[in-house]
């Protein structure tokens, strides 16, 4: 099997020009896949990969939010940690007009515009994580703080807990 040329995402050119290391992990995929089958294709746990959700506020204004792959987005946790009264969902056909990006391969590094950012405080925890590439069949491997000076994000309690 040939080696196709390597196309470097956007994400992956801002982090090379930030000299921020990664490792890229690529997987045949034509179409949006959830997650955890992300995270099975390529064998690694389910701890390691963030997802990106990208919300709008009252206010109008986006807001980007990464949280592990099996967690779910508190939205009234993740409103307070912008300064906002709610947050919503974006719709999915808005994914692109709003980020440069297709749904499943959404990261928050290098997006049409710098949207403010909250990465769960759970990543800080972790030595690295994974997340998408800025492409369908992409992934990323960095370190969360790493993450977190590409997007100019910040860490914040943004996910559902389980009452103990």
């Amino acid at each position: 099997m040939g080696k196709s040329k390597e196309v470097k995402t956007n994400a992956m050119r801002i982090l090379e020009r930030n000299k921020i290391p990664y490792k890229e992990y690529t997987y045949e995929c034509d179409e949006f896949v959830d997650a955890l089958k992300v995270a099975d294709t390529l064998g690694q746990p389910y701890e390691l990969l963030y997802k990106t959700l990208v919300t709008i506020g009252n206010s109008r204004n986006y807001f980007v939010f990464v949280i592990p792959i099996a967690e779910e987005l508190d939205m009234k946790k993740a409103a307070k940690s912008v300064g906002e009264k709610s947050v919503s969902m974006i719709h999915v056909k808005d994914i692109n007009q709003v980020t440069g990006y297709i749904r499943g391969g959404c990261t928050a590094i290098g997006m049409k515009k710098q949207y403010v950012t909250r990465i769960d405080e759970s990543a800080q925890k972790l030595e690295k994580m994974i997340v998408s590439g800025g492409r369908l069949g992409v992934q990323i491997e960095l370190k969360p703080e790493d993450l977190k000076k590409a997007s100019r994000g910040e860490f914040a309690d943004i996910i559902f807990k389980q009452p103990e």
